[in-house]
């Protein structure tokens, strides 16, 4: 971890980031867990988690945005593969508007 890295940067896990997790549980159960002080990004630094974003205009470091470009796009192909599939719980229909989001928010990252 570098103490002089002046770059916001996306946690490597940029898809289901910690943040959303931890939002959703305390939402859906009351439980709140403790916010991890480092964790490893797309570029595979460990910075401090405070270093980090999910929103892409504040992400700073190139690889980061590279990466999270990559990794929206290859979730919103497993999207649209899964919901597709037999049996699929959720709509193809809603799968291609969840895939159309999360192709926007690579798109985001991208720019």
């Amino acid at each position: 971890m570098s103490e002089i890295d002046p770059h916001i940067h996306v946690e490597r896990t940029v898809v289901r980031a910690r943040a959303a997790v931890r939002d959703m549980m305390a939402s859906t159960w009351g439980l709140v867990t403790d916010t991890p002080s480092v964790v490893t990004t797309g570029c595979d630094l460990e910075v401090p988690y405070a270093m980090t974003s999910a929103r892409p205009e504040s992400v700073t470091c190139l690889a980061c945005r590279e990466h999270a470009h990559r990794e929206f796009l290859r979730f919103a192909d497993r999207v649209e593969q899964l919901t597709r599939m037999p049996g699929s719980q959720i709509g193809s229909d809603q799968g291609a508007e969840a895939a159309r989001r999360l192709r926007d928010m690579a798109k985001r990252f991208a720019g």
